[in-house]
């Protein structure tokens, strides 16, 4: 069995409540051409981005299941209380709705802001019991009321995870809004590139600095594109810990949960050599296949010689991992990470 745990679907444009559209929230062309946010847009271009196209194109990928993530665009850093409960609302019913409608082919993820805790805490109630999502998509960093960036790592959002643990939850962590929090001009796609690898790279060095994975031990977190910049950072987080210990004070060396058993990443790395770094700092039982399905950074056709699934088979071909590994990342892996045995 073949499972992508990281792939992404957006609604029809009908589909979408008026209000989002009329405040410039969040909303779809109805010749399906752009979404678009305030004044940002971006072509919906290539397969797979509404569920009936998604659903063929896993076909023709002989993908038998697809874990869908919640839309970064609604993450809702920023918004105004009101506008929050309902974006996420929205977001968390149409993502249920697909569940729903196609059990056997998507398992959904459902998202909250930590900025509004109470909001939040209800949210992941309803989500839980009322509409059976056990997937909690968290953005790396959220904006405070006071307009400071905050890692969602940090304390003000353990009241969430103590409540994904109780609930066992599966945990993935995305980065976004960069060009919000970076004062460089927004060029070279540098933001996607560059900034977002940095944003993972950020909240796990506070995840494992608090020692999350042991304080919260029944939450399985997936941090998105491989961590690629935290893996490449180890050695210097190890450094910095033992040469300014005064800096750390109350938190936890690095290398304790290093290869950690619930903290997993996706292989969207783009090249066997990075994927072969992540299998050498945690082990090939904590990679699980990601596509990012179906935007141009993703593994999808149709950008240079991408398809889904190359990575692996690139490092499969270089004897970077074997076939049961390869057949593990595919599958295994994902549903370890899920909390499952077999899908439905």
């Amino acid at each position: 069995m073949r499972i992508n745990g990281h792939g992404h679907v957006l609604p029809e444009p009908q589909q979408i409540p008026i209000f989002m559209k009329k405040k410039k929230l969040f909303w779809i062309d109805e010749d399906k051409g752009f979404m678009r946010q305030g004044n940002w847009s971006r072509p919906i271009s290539g397969p797979g981005f509404f569920v009936q196209e998604k659903i063929k194109w896993m076909h023709q990928n002989n993908i038998d299941h697809g874990v869908m993530l919640c839309l970064s665009q609604l993450y809702c850093n920023g918004w105004k209380k009101k506008d929050c409960f309902d974006g996420i609302r929205f977001q968390n019913d149409f993502n249920a709705s697909v569940q729903h409608a196609h059990p056997k082919k998507f398992t959904c993820g459902f998202v909250v802001q930590p900025l509004y805790i109470d909001q939040a805490i209800k949210e992941i109630d309803r989500c839980v019991n009322e509409l059976g999502l056990k997937i909690l998509c968290l953005p790396t960093h959220f904006l405070m009321a006071n307009g400071e960036w905050r890692s969602t790592a940090e304390a003000d959002v353990d009241p969430i995870f103590e409540l994904a643990n109780n609930y066992g939850l599966a945990i993935q962590i995305h980065p976004y809004d960069g060009e919000k929090m970076i004062a460089l001009k927004n060029q070279y796609w540098r933001f996607h590139l560059v900034w977002m690898m940095a944003q993972c790279a950020d909240t796990l060095h506070v995840y494992t600095l608090r020692d999350l994975p042991h304080k919260y031990p029944k939450l399985r977190t997936s941090f998105a594109h491989g961590g690629m910049l935290g893996m490449a950072n180890y050695g210097r987080r190890v450094h910095g810990f033992d040469g300014r210990p005064d800096l750390f004070k109350n938190l936890q060396d690095p290398r304790k949960t290093l290869g950690h058993k619930n903290i997993y990443f996706d292989t969207l790395v783009h090249d066997p050599h990075t994927l072969n770094l992540l299998k050498k700092r945690v082990g090939v039982k904590q990679i699980i296949m990601g596509l990012d399905d179906p935007y141009p950074l993703g593994e999808i056709e149709g950008v240079g010689n991408s398809y889904p699934g190359r990575i692996l088979d690139q490092a499969n071909s270089e004897g970077l991992i074997t076939k049961q590994e390869k057949k593990d990342i595919w599958c295994k892996n994902v549903l370890d990470w899920l909390g499952m045995k077999k899908m439905l």
